[in-house]
């Protein structure tokens, strides 16, 4: 037996499958059997919502969970091994022998289900050859052959009870399955096969859709990388630039800086000069007076005295540096301008990177029509807002288009210029679904409440501005529309019914078409920065579904 990883006897074994225990389970009475054993057996039971065990006859309501049994304290004080995930599909097909091979048994190709026996290549050739085994039912080795035996009363298994969907053999029609409807295993075979082809269908459509989305996912990921690429390269490139112009501006600054020193020094070598001339004359003057006061000669000093006692005139006036004149001035400014660069990139990195971090990379929209349905919302029509020649109905749940004029009071919120429609209720902040069915061309999404209602312009068309989103339906296809910007839809299926998905807070617009399956038509990313409201762009008539469930209150 293969190790299991859990404390059992080497002995150990399934009754059904008489093999050694292979990822043992043990159900609430106490019987332990492999994991696949079990669940096949109680699969035959899902039908009735009773399920026994095979040896103790003891019954369970509802099917008890499987799980694998865990070790003991012991092996618990060990450290856990990752055990492996538990397909759930398992293989039914186990690998057999053949049961009359002498010494080293060969590998079973065929069984017989008359003698419940396996053949190799070699030893099912009699079956072929022989009249004797003529009636014998031979089928391809599959294992668990011993499950085509009836447990009671050891006879195989031919028919098949549709009372209790199970199989049986010819003894239990008599007392255990008397009086209830009884097929060969091959008629019911026939039947239960036509289902299966119509899984099969169903798989292969699945499987057709999710290559579809995986080759669309896989080229949203290029698209999504090739995209951070141009966005890291156009950065790269901006902020190059703006080096530059850092650059640019630190060589003006300089440039200035140099341009006031190079005048205030000409200006200075000029004082300079003039100041050296004038103290040059001075000391001239000087030595005169020197000269002129230690003469002997009276008369020659008295001859000079009128000219050297006048006391001479400043050639320079005095030369002081402006206090408020400063190379700091430029200094300060050339901080300033670093500052304010700093607090203009923190605030725009803060404001981008919240934005990012705020806007998933990958939408997960609901497949399953019964997880929408837990976010349905009841939306009813608003008179105020119908075109004049709409009629309500139905509780202002239905509404028609008529040739005839209808006589509705002024209304600033009526449209005038558009077969179009609002609903009452304000959707935001949370996620709502409702549904419509249609019939003729219409329109159906949503809008602000600011939206244009006022003439045959794009400002008040549903989906042609800044202020409503649509998906335009006719019977020659769809269309999406947002702000006069369309895309065509060829590929989406039809259904007279559409379903409309809001997640305000995860800025996601979804339309689905709704019949025997629930398909996505188109989604819509965006900001939502007003309460929504349901519209509606009719061509004949429109009707608002009364889904399930509302959870959502109106505030």
């Amino acid at each position: 037996m293969a190790d299991s990883g859990f404390p059992f006897p080497p002995d150990s074994f399934c009754p059904l499958c008489a093999d050694g225990l292979r990822d043992p389970v043990t159900i609430p009475c106490g019987d332990t059997y492999c994991l696949e054993c079990i669940k096949i057996y109680w699969d035959q039971y899902d039908h009735m919502g009773v399920y026994n065990c095979p040896q103790c006859r003891a019954s369970f309501t509802p099917r008890p969970v499987l799980r694998r049994n865990v070790p003991d304290v012991q092996h618990q004080q060990e450290p856990r091994q990752q055990l492996p995930e538990l397909t759930p599909f398992p293989n039914m097909r186990r690998e057999s022998y053949c049961d009359f091979c002498v010494g080293r048994r060969n590998r079973a190709v065929k069984s017989c289900l008359m003698c419940l026996a396996y053949y190799c290549e070699t030893h099912v050739k009699p079956h072929y050859e022989s009249s004797t085994f003529k009636r014998h039912k031979l089928v391809d080795e599959t294992g668990h052959l011993d499950r085509k035996i009836c447990p009671q009363h050891e006879k195989g298994l031919e028919l098949f009870c549709r009372s209790d969907q199970m199989c049986i053999c010819v003894l239990c029609t008599v007392r255990e399955h008397r009086s209830h409807n009884i097929a060969s295993a091959e008629d019911e075979r026939i039947e239960k096969q036509k289902v299966l082809v119509v899984t099969q269908s169903e798989v292969q459509h699945i499987i057709s859709e999710r290559m579809k989305e995986l080759q669309e996912l896989k080229h949203n990921v290029d698209v999504l990388k090739n995209a951070a690429q141009r966005a890291q390269t156009e950065s790269d490139k901006t902020f190059h630039e703006m080096l530059q112009a850092v650059e640019r501006w630190k060589s003006e600054i300089n440039q200035m800086i140099m341009a006031n020193m190079q005048a205030a020094m000409t200006q200075a070598d000029g004082y300079v000069e003039r100041l050296e001339q004038e103290i040059m004359e001075l000391q001239r003057r000087d030595a005169e007076l020197r000269q002129i006061l230690e003469t002997e000669d009276n008369i020659h000093f008295l001859q000079n005295f009128p000219t050297l006692c006048v006391p001479p005139e400043a050639m320079v006036p005095k030369v002081l540096i402006n206090p408020q004149f400063s190379f700091g001035e430029i200094s300060k400014t050339a901080t300033e301008m670093k500052e304010s660069l700093d607090d203009i990139c923190k605030k725009e990195l803060s404001k981008i990177s919240k934005t990012v971090s705020e806007t998933p990379v990958y939408i997960l929209l609901p497949r399953n029509r019964d997880k929408l349905l837990k976010d349905a919302v009841r939306l009813s029509f608003d008179s105020n807002t119908v075109y004049k020649e709409l009629v309500l109905s139905d509780g202002n749940q239905r509404v028609t288009r008529k040739k005839a004029t209808q006589f509705y009071p002024d209304h600033p919120e009526r449209f005038d210029g558009f077969s179009q429609v609002l609903c009452k209720e304000p959707l935001s902040g949370f996620r709502f679904y409702w549904e419509a069915e249609w019939g003729g061309e219409f329109s159906i999404g949503v809008a602000y409440k600011s939206i244009s209602r006022k003439g045959k312009n794009s400002n008040s068309l549903l989906g042609y501005n800044d202020k409503s989103w649509s998906l335009l339906c006719s019977d020659s296809g769809y269309s999406a529309w947002h702000n006069k910007a369309d895309k065509d839809l060829p590929d989406a299926p039809r259904a007279a019914r559409i379903g409309v998905y809001l997640d305000y807070a995860g800025n996601t617009l979804a339309f689905y078409s709704i019949s025997n399956t629930m398909e996505l038509i188109h989604r819509f990313r965006a900001q939502f920065s007003e309460p929504l409201f349901a519209g509606f762009g009719v061509g004949s008539s429109v009707t608002l579904c009364q889904l399930k469930q509302s959870t959502m209150p109106y505030t």
